[in-house]
C-alpha cells in the first residue's frame, strides 16, 4: 500500500504543515466524493495524517459506489472512528446520505480519456446530476460550503499564448463526444453559482491543471499517470504526439492542499485555477523528466485513430495561479521533484 512508502508519508506530513488554515476543519465533518481517486485520495490522506498527529479530529465521510474500493485504497484507516463510508453514485440524482456534513468536496467524475470516450453520458451526469443531489443534500443539512472540482478543460481553445486566467473562455465543439467532460464541467460550474444565488448555499470551484502522482490508478491512461507507472516498472515510455502541447502539471499533494485552501479561504461563487508555476512544461519535457529520474528510454511513435479520439484538444492549457496564491497557497513540489517522488513511491508500493 501507499502507506508503506516513507517518501509518501514524508510528503503528506510536509503538506499538512503547509496548509495554514487546516486547523479550522478540526471537529468538523467533510464529505468527499471520488475519495479513492487521484486527487481526492490525496485530500483524504492529508486529513488522515492530520488526525494521526493532532488531538482534535476531522470527521471524514468517504462517498463512493463500493466499500471494497475504499478499503483497498485506505486499508486499516477505514477502521478509525473518524472515518465513515456512505454509498454514492455520482451518475445518479437519487442517492441517500444519512450523515451530516459541514463541508462537501465533489471530485467524483470520469477523468481518464479512454473512459470519457467510452462513457460520455456517465461523464456528463457525474458532473451535473451528482452535483445537483449534493446541493439538495447540502440545503437540507445546512452544509457550510460545497467545493466543486472542475477542470482546466472548461477554458476550451484559446487564441493567445498567455496562461489562462479565471475569466478567459475559448471555443469548445459541442458535438465532439470527447468534450462531454469539458461541457459537463462548464454546466456544473454554472449550477454551483445558481444554487448559491437561489438557495444561499456557499460554493467554490477549483480548476486543476494536469495532476499526477502515486495516487493515480494503474489503469489511468492520462499521459503523466501511464508514463509514471511504466517508468516505475522499468519499462520504456512512448509518446504518441509531437509533445509540443503545453500543460500546467501539478503534484497530487500540491493540488490537494490547494483544494483545502480554497475550501476554507476561497470567495463564495468564484473559481480558482490550480497550477504550480514551477511545473508549466510541454508533454515532451514531462517525458524527458520521467526518463531522466527513472533511467528508462523515452521514444516516439505514431498515434492510432483510437488514440487520437481520446486526445485533449487543447494545445496550450497553461494556467495562471495568481488568484490561488493570493489566498496564501504555495506549491511544495516542482516538476522534477514531484515526478521523482512519484516514480520512487510507485517503485516502493508496486
Amino acid at each position: 500500500m501507499i502507506y508503506d512508502s516513507r517518501q509518501w508519508i514524508g510528503d503528506v506530513d510536509a503538506t499538512v504543515k503547509s496548509i495554514k488554515c487546516i486547523d479550522e476543519l478540526a471537529n468538523k465533518s467533510v464529505l468527499i466524493t471520488g475519495a479513492a481517486g487521484l486527487v481526492c485520495s490525496a485530500v483524504v490522506d492529508i486529513m488522515i495524517r492530520y488526525n494521526e498527529t493532532h488531538q482534535k479530529k476531522i470527521q471524514i465521510i468517504l462517498a463512493g459506489r463500493w466499500l471494497e474500493e475504499m478499503a483497498a485504497r485506505f486499508g486499516t484507516y477505514m477502521q478509525k472512528e473518524y472515518i465513515s463510508f456512505v454509498i454514492y453514485d455520482a451518475s445518479k440524482s437519487d442517492n441517500s446520505i444519512p450523515l451530516h456534513s459541514d463541508y462537501i468536496i465533489h471530485g467524483a467524475s470520469n477523468a481518464s480519456p479512454d473512459m470519457i470516450v467510452k462513457e460520455p453520458v456517465e461523464t456528463m451526469l457525474s458532473n451535473f446530476s451528482g452535483l445537483k443531489y449534493l446541493f439538495d443534500y447540502a440545503k437540507d443539512c445546512k452544509t457550510k460550503r460545497v467545493l466543486y472540482i472542475s477542470s482546466s478543460e472548461v477554458y476550451g481553445r484559446k487564441e493567445f499564448d498567455k496562461p489562462y486566467e479565471e475569466t478567459n473562455y475559448g471555443y469548445i465543439d459541442l458535438l465532439n463526444v470527447r468534450n462531454s467532460y469539458s461541457i459537463g464541467k462548464r454546466a456544473a460550474e454554472t449550477l454551483c453559482v445558481s444554487y448559491s444565488d437561489e438557495y444561499g448555499i456557499e460554493s467554490v470551484i477549483v480548476r486543476p491543471g494536469h495532476i499526477y502522482g502515486p495516487t493515480a490508478s494503474p489503469y489511468d491512461t492520462r499521459v503523466a499517470s501511464a508514463w509514471s507507472y511504466s517508468a516505475a516498472k522499468g519499462n520504456d515510455i512512448v509518446m504518441k504526439s509531437d509533445g509540443s502541447q503545453i500543460r500546467s502539471y501539478c503534484y497530487c499533494l500540491d493540488c490537494a492542499s490547494a483544494i483545502l485552501t480554497v475550501l476554507l479561504r476561497g470567495k463564495n461563487k468564484e473559481a480558482y485555477n490550480i497550477s504550480n508555476s514551477d511545473s508549466v512544461i510541454t508533454i515532451r519535457e514531462l517525458g524527458e523528466i520521467i526518463s531522466d529520474v527513472s533511467g528508462v528510454t523515452f521514444t516516439r511513435e505514431e498515434a492510432s485513430f483510437d488514440d487520437k479520439k481520446a486526445f485533449n484538444p487543447m494545445s496550450n492549457s497553461s494556467l495562471s495561479n495568481k488568484k490561488l496564491e493570493s489566498l496564501g497557497w504555495k506549491g511544495l513540489f516542482d516538476a522534477k521533484s514531484g515526478v521523482k517522488h512519484t516514480v520512487e513511491i510507485l517503485k516502493e508500493t508496486l
